[in-house]
């Protein structure tokens, strides 16, 4: 058992409170946790691990086991508690890492940003077995990462762009053709309907390629418009990649994407997208049961891209604002956000200059699913209140039919069928609870979404804690066995 080896002394050891802490709320037995333990190293490509009740009782006892168990059962505390659990609130010491590894405060220059970007892909494409790269990644949440953030508005002292392209490598070569620039850019569009149509686990390698040729180019000289350019290709793609590895369950590496994104579209001088990045970050914090993160995260986007964004983006962070509030237990605010989000939108529909693309999958269906997401959280925080479970269905249920005559947003139509399930469950309705959440199935199948799976799975599970009699939710759950084993996803 070499691979579980521990730093420490038996003299230095004792009882690890902060472990057993989390480990007794989990409601895991020591093998339950030592086989997930396993399960999850040999997922990571980790195969010398073998944990076992033994070395699970070390561990409690006071014993620091070696990387990358520290991080695994980071990911699997996290996972258990739907928030971020760190390696340090577990009593475990973190190894040290890199810059390019670690941490999301990082220097808000040119070249900097061009070298972790080259550097993090190519450690992504190499290491691409499922969550690798991730286990030697730690979530940031808190102001050590919300304050790094803030300084996205602050102006870079001597311009980057071209300078920055100029400097960051030693390298130089021809100077990309315009036709040239324009199918760079195209790519991003089209991997964006890819991850619409097909989840985040079918491409995610293939962005991550793209990104990192993109590196490449930007470590040659070129003229300033250029570089702004390839800076803005390179911020949309490390944003989908970003999104990808949040959809496939990589927490830690979607949020390093997402930091270095934010740093691309500073060197663009794109606003806009900056905000649509940081949305994207405030939404992996409500998932992960942060969402004082996710509004902080949503204001700094509203006030970095005021007066620049278009009002379908406005729309957006207003409806990423309701959902951060309804997770905070905030009614009167959430429904405030929700009309800024309804009446902002209609502005859009009139809005007749060009949007960027980024922000067109931002339709009517995707306001009401948001906007009924909030309505169900809330409902959730206000312990299963049916009158907010009452002000989500009519909500969800336009959003579900919108969706369903959606080809190129698969993906979201499923997320919706199994949002309108967990309004039933609310309702106590489990017969259509059950219904939706089967339909929600077939499409999951269309899709290659760890995201999508998992919350089916959820819903399922709380189907069979609470009605587990019911003849429909038995073969519901007949159904997730056939149609949706747990498996590991490739990316």
């Amino acid at each position: 058992m070499g691979g579980n080896g521990a730093s420490g002394t038996a003299a230095d050891k004792r009882p690890n409170e902060l472990l057993g802490s989390w480990f007794v709320r989990s409601g895991w037995s020591k093998g339950e946790l030592a086989r997930q333990v396993n399960r999850r190293a040999r997922q990571l490509g980790a195969s010398h691990i073998s944990t076992d009740t033994s070395r699970v009782r070390r561990w409690l006892d006071g014993e620091n086991p070696r990387e990358p168990i520290p991080r695994i059962l980071s990911e699997l505390f996290s996972e258990r508690f739907g928030c971020v659990v760190a390696v340090e609130d577990l009593g475990l010491r973190a190894a040290h890492q890199s810059p390019s590894v670690s941490g999301v405060d990082l220097p808000w220059t040119g070249p900097q940003t061009v070298a972790l970007l080259g550097e993090f892909s190519r450690s992504d494409l190499m290491l691409a077995r499922r969550g690798f790269l991730g286990s030697s990644l730690a979530l940031a949440a808190g102001p050590s990462l919300v304050e790094p953030m803030q300084r996205w508005l602050v102006p870079t002292p001597g311009g980057g762009g071209a300078q920055a392209a100029d400097s960051a490598g030693a390298r130089r070569g021809g100077k990309l053709s315009p036709p040239e620039l324009e199918l760079l850019e195209s790519t991003a569009v089209m991997f964006r309907q890819w991850d619409a149509q097909c989840g985040g686990g079918l491409r995610r390698k293939a962005v991550v390629g793209q990104l990192h040729e993109v590196t490449d180019l930007l470590q040659e000289s070129q003229p300033e418009p250029t570089a702004r350019r390839l800076f803005k290709v390179a911020a949309e793609l490390a944003e989908l990649a970003g999104w990808m590895s949040y959809d496939v369950g990589l927490q830690p590496t979607a949020q390093k994407y997402f930091v270095l994104a934010l740093h691309a579209a500073k060197e663009a001088g794109d606003k806009p997208l900056g905000s649509y990045i940081l949305s994207s970050m405030s939404r992996q914090m409500i998932h992960l049961g942060r969402p004082e993160d996710a509004l902080e995260l949503v204001h700094l986007a509203q006030y970095g891209s005021r007066d620049c964004a278009g009002p379908r983006t406005q729309a957006m962070l207003h409806a990423m604002e309701a959902r951060a509030y309804a997770n905070m237990g905030q009614p009167g605010k959430c429904k405030r956000a929700v009309r800024m989000a309804e009446d902002t939108f209609e502005d859009a529909e009139e809005f007749t200059e060009p949007e960027p693309d980024w922000i067109r999958f931002f339709s009517r269906a995707e306001l009401h699913g948001e906007n009924a997401h909030s309505y169900r959280d809330l409902a959730y925080v206000a312990g299963r209140s049916p009158t907010y479970a009452s002000l989500a269905e009519p909500v969800m249920a336009r959003a579900v039919e919108l969706f369903g005559k959606d080809e190129e947003h698969q993906r979201s139509y499923a997320l919706n069928l199994i949002g309108m399930a967990t309004v039933h469950l609310l309702r106590r309705e489990p017969e259509q609870s059950a219904d939706l959440a089967a339909q929600a199935m077939t499409v999951a199948r269309k899709v290659r979404s760890e995201r999508v799976n998992t919350r089916i799975r959820k819903t399922v599970d709380t189907a069979v804690r609470e009605f587990g009699d019911v003849t429909e939710v038995v073969q519901l759950t007949e159904h997730l066995a056939l149609h949706l084993p747990e498996t590991a996803m490739a990316v």
